[in-house]
């Protein structure tokens, strides 16, 4: 005869209950919001909060057993988080419509790699209603799979309904990469209820829920042995957002080098159909990285310290290669890897937009590091800027703003680093 559940249990299950309908009302009154470009200031408290409330879900989850019903608590409040922001206008990030304009141009029969919005004969595909306000002169920074997405739909609500549902697919990935691992399914909390990820996709339908999603595929395919699969879809991943390639040479580490033939094949592949930009095939990434600095935090200080923007980039670039050979030399699985350098990179980045974080986010399921968790949370300081900017002033930081987004996980990490030097990176090391 099954055991009745206890009442400390079922009490921990209701608090669940309790935390999933508290974030529901803050996203909730989000969506009752014209514009959340207008009032800023109140959408980052409540995010902050709404912060809170998911670091105390991480920690019950963390901390405690639970049964099929606080799985479905997770599940339902992921999906209903998400259906509360999907109406909304996507007033923090002019991003997605951006996606448009370039999925207007592929379906004009013109290559975005070649072409920008400030060119005077594409004037009519800009949308009257919500022109595009920045890297007008800058052609195309996303990969061809990007692209691709780009071109299959026409309107916002599309875009952020594509990406949403990448988003949830996310969660079903990961679900599968818990029963792998024989790790407690209630983990994938860590990311269906975390507040960046939620805002990211839903409310501003960013496309990066289609890298994660290549690369969740990619890390459990590997898992499961399946290593050609497993390195095809680390590229899709890679010709999605870029960020991926950093990864390639742990996965070759659990695989065979000459794999690197099959990643560089899906990759050729990807850019074959926009091959006639020639030169200018990375034109637009090359200007993107020449111009923009925003949100960094480790790359702001190597700045500070004298460096022009080029010899930080270097610094910065030799500083991720380190990261890179530390993994293999600590000989880290493919998840703690992608946990470890994407912070890492995100770290040292002349960018961290908010939406970035959620590269690392899948991965803290499997890992729960505590500056991790709390970054994820504070990054949402990186909306700032829509202020000033709203009120038609320049995209600027704050130092101040960037002090209490990223100080205390600095300190922080840097206290586990120090007690982490006797005993080794944590990170799933091992064969």
């Amino acid at each position: 005869m099954q055991e009745e559940p206890s009442a400390s249990a079922f009490l921990r299950t209701f608090g669940l209950l309790a935390l999933a309908t508290s974030l529901a009302a803050i996203f909730y009154h989000f969506s009752r919001q014209p514009g959340l470009n207008t009032c800023v200031p109140e959408f980052i408290g409540l995010s902050l909060a709404a912060g809170a409330l998911y670091l105390v879900g991480v920690y019950l989850v963390e901390k405690f057993r639970f049964g099929a019903a606080a799985l479905l608590i997770i599940l339902v409040g992921a999906v209903a988080f998400r259906l509360f922001l999907l109406p909304l206008r996507p007033s923090l990030s002019g991003d997605v419509y951006r996606y448009r304009w370039e999925g207007r141009v592929q379906r004009r029969g013109i290559n975005p790699y070649t072409v920008y919005p400030a060119v005077p004969a594409l004037a009519g595909l800009q949308d009257p209603a919500h022109p595009l306000e920045t890297g007008t002169a800058v052609s195309t920074v996303y990969p061809p799979l990007s692209e691709m997405a780009f071109r299959v739909v026409e309107t916002i609500p599309a875009y952020k309904r594509l990406f949403t549902a990448i988003d949830l697919a996310n969660v079903a990935l990961l679900l599968l990469i818990l029963a792998a691992l024989k790790q407690p399914l209630h983990r994938v909390l860590v990311y269906a209820w975390n507040p960046t990820v939620v805002v990211s996709f839903a409310l501003c339908g960013h496309h990066d829920s289609l890298a994660i999603l290549a690369l969740l595929a990619a890390n459990l395919l590997i898992i499961h042995g399946r290593r050609r699969l497993a390195i095809s879809f680390l590229a899709l991943s890679a010709i999605s957002k870029f960020f991926s390639v950093l990864l390639l040479p742990v996965f070759l580490r659990r695989t065979r080098y000459a794999y690197a033939g099959i990643f560089l094949a899906v990759v050729a592949l990807g850019y074959l159909p926009y091959l006639g930009a020639g030169r200018q095939l990375f034109q637009g990434l090359s200007d993107y990285a020449t111009g923009w600095e925003g949100n960094d935090s480790l790359f702001r200080l190597i700045r500070l310290a004298g460096n022009s923007k080029a010899q930080a980039e270097l610094v910065a670039g030799v500083l991720v290669l380190a990261l890179v050979a530390y993994t293999l030399k600590k000989r880290m699985t493919p998840l703690g890897s992608s946990l470890f350098l994407i912070a890492g990179l995100l770290l040292l980045s002349p960018d961290a937009f908010p939406w970035y974080f959620t590269w690392m986010i899948p991965f803290l399921c499997f890992y729960p590091s505590v500056p991790m968790l709390l970054v994820s949370v504070t990054c949402v300081l990186g909306y700032a800027p829509v202020v000033a900017y709203a009120a038609g002033l320049p995209y600027r930081d704050s130092p101040f703003i960037l002090a209490l987004e990223y100080v205390p996980v600095c300190l922080w990490l840097a206290y586990e680093g120090w007690r982490a030097i006797p005993r080794g990176s944590a990170l799933g090391t091992g064969g």
